[in-house]
């Protein structure tokens, strides 16, 4: 997800995205433990998702 479409989004959808992608890497964890993972760099890309919310959360929070 790229930081222009969260940008868009409102603050309820930002605590939604951020609920859904942490909870989409946890069952990638998961199935990294149990050898299940077909793509490693999924990983990646969630927590890098995670660090955008997250970023353009507290932005959003200092300039308030």
């Amino acid at each position: 997800m790229k930081a222009s479409e969260i940008r868009d989004m409102t603050e309820n959808e930002l605590q939604k995205e951020l609920k859904d992608l942490k909870n989409e890497l946890f069952k990638l964890r998961f199935q990294l433990a149990t050898n299940q993972l077909d793509n490693p760099m999924k990983l990646k890309e969630v927590k890098r998702s995670i660090a955008r919310v997250k970023t353009i959360m507290r932005q959003r929070e200092l300039a308030r």
